[in-house]
């Protein structure tokens, strides 16, 4: 059987690659598993950085519907969602095609996404009568604003590669090679610093955890390794503590 997820890339930078072109990488049970298994492996081997694309024309069609219908996938869906979300180092969405729904989920829930010229978000459950999630229509609306959130989800509208970077729901105009040169350039930077601020800015850190990790971090090796850096005029090596 074809995997439904390939692995490439380096080890500071891993390619996770959705691999179910014939349904123009539909999401389903095992593919949301499988999304999530490698980023969460990737992270635990020492990634710094990890990009996510989709094999053939499209990055993610979303929910294969004829093979996930209910609660289980569902469950599936955000389960693998809120995961990249969390994960301490950041993702970038290499959208190299239309990104449509559960697709459109996927590359909000990573950190940063590049655009190729054919790329295009939509999220059309008023057409197809299914609900988006709470964390969903607040990250479309923090990203892309509250009117293009209401034109993408009461509207169903689908917004271009060109629109989606000049309102903010895409970063930068490229390729999957300009994803991955992005990502190693991110992966050169301090992972304490890249955690914290991912951390909060996806809103599930506490006071409490915010307080303890910022001391953390101005107490760290890695930014005595940049004051070291800085006298001798040389680029930092961070390691993560």
């Amino acid at each position: 059987m074809t995997e439904l997820l390939t692995l490439a890339g380096t080890a500071d930078v891993p390619l996770l690659t959705l691999n179910r072109p014939e349904r123009r990488n539909a999401l389903n049970i095992e593919l949301c598993n499988a999304i999530l298994d490698g980023a969460n492996r990737a992270a635990d081997a020492g990634a710094r950085a990890i990009v996510i694309t989709g094999e053939g024309s499209s990055f993610c069609s979303g929910a294969d519907l004829k093979e996930v219908y209910g609660p289980e996938f569902t469950a599936a869906l955000y389960e693998m969602l809120h995961g990249l979300s969390k994960l301490p180092i950041p993702l970038i969405a290499a959208v190299n095609g239309p990104a449509i729904g559960g697709g459109s989920q996927l590359a909000i829930a990573c950190d940063l996404r590049v655009v190729a010229p054919n790329a295009a978000f939509g999220v059309p459950t008023p057409r197809n009568g299914l609900a988006t999630d709470a964390w969903t229509i607040r990250t479309l609306a923090a990203l892309a604003g509250v009117g293009v959130a209401r034109r993408l989800l009461l509207a169903a509208e689908t917004i271009d590669a060109p629109t989606a970077i000049s309102v903010g729901l895409a970063d930068r105009a490229g390729s999957l090679h300009d994803a991955l040169a992005w990502a190693e350039e991110i992966a050169d930077f301090a992972p304490l610093t890249l955690a914290f601020n991912k951390r909060i800015l996806n809103g599930w850190a506490d006071e409490d955890e915010v307080a303890q990790r910022y001391a953390e971090i101005w107490a760290s090796a890695d930014a005595a390794e940049a004051a070291e850096a800085w006298q001798e005029k040389r680029l930092p090596r961070f390691h993560g503590r």
